[in-house]
């Protein structure tokens, strides 16, 4: 995906981008790939594959939520995909970028401090220890490809407020919304709406799987990530 092609798609999602916020993921993309070059952050290096695979594909977001003036968590951001970019191109959310690994933080931070951007707040940690003082704190909680829906409604959907959601951002992902109704019901999550859609160019399914929290999330969730892992919900 070219820049040009780049700008043309986010039109068609109703993202009119400025030039200045072209440039800032300009410079995000040359600061990811001198960074990449020593610390391995992702393996899509080429300029056209990460406006496609994770410039454009974070920013499908909108297909499922208005993201004007809100909070939002983005769980295991590695890179910033897609926390980063969403601050970058809706600047008025209030971000936090939550990651394990600090090697990752440190990039986020420089990318941050070079851009001059505002309220965004990149947290080492991980997120059931996380959850233990920020929970139902977020309107929107995301995540990208990070682990099956199963294991990532009981590390997620906690963080959200009542009335906020948690949107999955996933490749085709049938079964994994059919594992994990249960998860998702105990959570205190209902799901509001599935949509598929195929990334331009090289069509690849994309699913967001958007949950309305509607219940509090007991206090025993989410559980230490040994126990999720070894019986999920």
């Amino acid at each position: 995906m070219s820049k040009e092609e780049f700008v043309k798609a986010l039109e068609n999602l109703s993202i009119n981008i400025s030039e200045k916020q072209l440039n800032d993921l300009d410079t995000y993309y040359k600061m990811l790939i001198e960074y990449n070059a020593h610390t391995n952050l992702t393996r899509i290096t080429e300029e056209k594959e990460v406006y496609l695979k994770h410039f454009y594909d974070s920013l499908t977001l909108v297909k499922a939520i208005n993201l004007n003036d809100q909070t939002l968590l983005d769980i295991g951001s590695g890179a910033g995909f897609p926390g980063l970019v969403l601050k970058i191109v809706f600047p008025n959310l209030k971000v936090t970028l939550l990651d394990s690994l600090n090697k990752r933080i440190t990039f986020l931070n420089s990318v941050i401090e070079k851009l001059d951007l505002k309220n965004v707040t990149a947290v080492h940690g991980r997120a059931e220890e996380y959850a233990k003082d920020n929970k139902e704190k977020f309107d929107i909680v995301t995540s990208r490809a990070v682990a099956n829906l199963n294991t990532l409604s009981e590390l997620s959907i906690p963080f959200a407020k009542l009335g906020g959601y948690f949107i999955a951002m996933k490749a085709d992902a049938k079964e994994e919304i059919k594992n994990a109704e249960n998860a998702i019901k105990t959570l205190g999550g209902v799901i509001k709406e599935t949509i598929v859609f195929e990334l331009p160019i090289e069509n690849a399914t994309r699913t967001l799987i958007k949950i309305e929290k509607k219940y509090k999330t007991s206090v025993k969730y989410p559980r230490k990530f040994s126990e999720i892992k070894k019986k999920p919900l």
